[in-house]
């Protein structure tokens, strides 16, 4: 330090333990404030800007931006000597950034590995459903096929609770089955259906009667009904979920739940068509490492159906 306390810009680069060049850098950004300037045009420095080029260190080692160091600091001559609401920020966005990455490396790992330990004769299919998703995955294909297949002007309310439950969570940190069980989901969607006409119930086409919203209301309902019993194993039978489950079929029909309603019911929803495949990728997808999977809609539906058939 000089007679007049003030450092050169290799003076205090020296004693920050930092290159000329990162001074000048943090300089020309505003982030790092010159005391004065020598006669001769040189940069000189007081003792806070070696706190200030201390701090900004140690904001870059958490990998903030330049930018959020800036508003960290402005917020700081703001405040005093407060770090307050832009540090908060900054380290939240950054462990959101972070955990996004992290995320991802897992459902890259987890495929590694379900490529590395299958059979040398499935590589190549497993490479195929692998190459056309993303890590980590999204689930906005599921959300496009559904949005697709339900019938239309559906209740935007409807539309979204019925959809939110029908397409599954993505897991943090998937186990090889994991991956294979969402890429095979993902073909699944996007496969061409085999005739819309036909691929479809009859509660989803136009001109007879139906009121979808009624029915996929009443289902949701249902389905929360009935999930404790197939979480638990137990037998289908008769009661609230079932109760609820006919009432929605009986509400979207402008009928009434009647004994003859719920004979006719069975057999009309047997000849329906079904999502079977989508479900069970779906249960493979939830299920936990240990303890009972959540039931998936299908599991409910199918357990409704088994109880309207023991009841009938």
């Amino acid at each position: 330090m000089s007679t007049d306390g003030l450092w050169s810009i290799g003076g205090l680069a020296e004693r920050a333990g930092v290159t000329v060049k990162t001074v000048r850098f943090y300089s020309d950004r505003g982030l790092l404030p010159e005391a004065a300037r020598s006669g001769g045009g040189h940069r000189r420095y007081g003792p806070d800007a070696l706190d200030r080029l201390r701090l900004i260190r140690s904001l870059r080692a958490l990998d903030l931006p330049v930018p959020e160091v800036g508003r960290v600091i402005d917020e700081q001559d703001a405040r005093g000597d407060s770090l307050g609401d832009a540090l908060e920020g900054a380290i939240a966005g950054q462990l959101r950034e972070l955990g996004s990455r992290l995320t991802a490396l897992r459902w890259r790992e987890a495929a590694l590995r379900l490529v590395a330990e299958c059979a040398p004769g499935e590589r190549p299919g497993r490479l195929r459903l692998i190459g056309a998703m993303t890590t980590p995955p999204s689930t906005a294909p599921l959300a496009r096929f559904w949005r697709g297949w339900l019938p239309p002007r559906l209740p935007a309310r409807v539309l979204a609770a019925t959809v939110e439950q029908a397409v599954p969570a993505v897991p943090d940190d998937p186990t090889p089955a994991q991956v294979l069980a969402f890429a095979r989901l993902q073909a699944f969607v996007s496969a061409p259906c085999d005739g819309s006409a036909r691929f479809q119930p009859e509660a989803h086409k136009g001109g007879r009667g139906y009121r979808p919203e009624l029915l996929y209301d009443g289902l949701a309902e249902a389905y929360a009904l009935a999930a404790a019993d197939v979480r638990e194993g137990r037998a289908p039978h008769g009661g609230e979920a079932l109760d609820c489950f006919v009432a929605a079929h009986a509400g979207a029909l402008g009928s009434r739940d009647t004994p003859g309603f719920r004979r006719g019911l069975g057999p009309q929803l047997a000849a329906e068509p079904r999502l079977d495949g989508y479900w069970s990728l779906v249960a493979e997808l939830a299920a936990p490492s240990s303890g009972r999977p959540e039931p998936t809609p299908g599991a409910a539906d199918d357990w409704l159906r088994a109880a309207l058939a023991a009841a009938s």
